[in-house]
């Protein structure tokens, strides 16, 4: 089997390179350097040249915030750019795993959603992902959509680490407790997904670690882990006004991973307390 990862360089890409490099899998990571999706020309060029039996597709415009100002921009890359691999990956024949999100949905919900609910977003990232699957329902038939929430790892910038970072600063620290959601480890996303490439299973999948919490519990447990003593206040997202929408609730049911027979996720907390061992390493 022979992998092509795109956006190779970002937070879930490295590890998804770093885990199949170590199960001995032929893998090849091109970042936005060495790949722009949004020429059709070029993911031809790469494409064709590579001949993977699967791509996973990772690359992305992540700015939740900006996206709402750079409506186009967003659209051109989850959009039009995962259009350009979806097209593409057909017709050399691969397998094509493409990475959405719990900000397909409005967050109206109360209970864990899962994928064969109707989809809402609120906001141009949401949307922008969305059209992104459309593409690849349209133009593939051996996708594997995958809708994960709350992601962090050791690579890139997240929620955690700015939790650690601020921990290290401050004695005082608020937080929104009225966002609801299970936060997701790299590493045990990039278990699943090489899982669901070994198979034939396709279709669209909810994958995040189990459970769910607040923000302002998600803080709450990185301090108590990480042994930081610091006094973190819970607050509403009405005092921290941001310019996307974000879902209030995005806590996502794992129908397909049951359905099909693949390995139920962790508990969220395991998998936070692995990523803090590894950074103390």
């Amino acid at each position: 089997m022979k992998v092509l990862v795109t956006g190779a360089k970002g937070q879930l890409g490295t590890d998804i390179v770093l885990m199949l490099q170590k199960n001995d899998v032929n893998v090849v990571g091109y970042g936005r350097v060495d790949l722009d999706i949004t020429n059709l020309e070029d993911v031809r060029r790469i494409l064709y040249t590579e001949k993977p039996d699967v791509i996973i597709h990772t690359a992305a415009y992540t700015n939740v915030d900006l996206a709402e100002s750079e409506v186009d921009e967003a659209y051109l890359v989850n959009a039009i750019g995962t259009k350009n691999i979806a097209q593409i990956s057909e017709e050399i024949e691969s397998k094509l795993v493409y990475i959405s999100t719990d900000y397909v949905f409005d967050g109206t919900k109360l209970q864990p959603i899962n994928e064969f609910e109707c989809t809402s977003p609120i906001g141009i990232y949401g949307k922008s992902k969305l059209a992104g699957e459309q593409f690849v329902k349209d133009l593939s038939t051996r996708y594997f959509i995958v809708r994960t929430s709350w992601v962090y790892g050791n690579h890139g910038n997240n929620f955690v680490k700015t939790m650690l970072k601020l921990g290290a600063e401050k004695d005082v620290l608020k937080v929104v407790n009225d966002q609801i959601g299970s936060p997701t480890y790299t590493v045990d996303l990039s278990e699943r997904i090489i899982d669901l490439i070994q198979t034939e299973k396709y279709g669209t999948y909810h994958i995040s670690n189990s459970e769910h919490c607040s923000w302002y519990d998600f803080a709450l447990a990185i301090f108590e882990e990480a042994k930081i003593n610091i006094n973190v206040i819970p607050c509403s997202s009405l005092e921290f006004v941001r310019p996307a929408p974000r879902p209030a609730y995005s806590v996502m049911d794992h129908m397909g991973l049951r359905l099909y027979g693949f390995k139920e996720m962790r508990n969220w907390r395991e998998g936070l307390q692995e990523f803090l061992e590894s950074e103390s390493q």
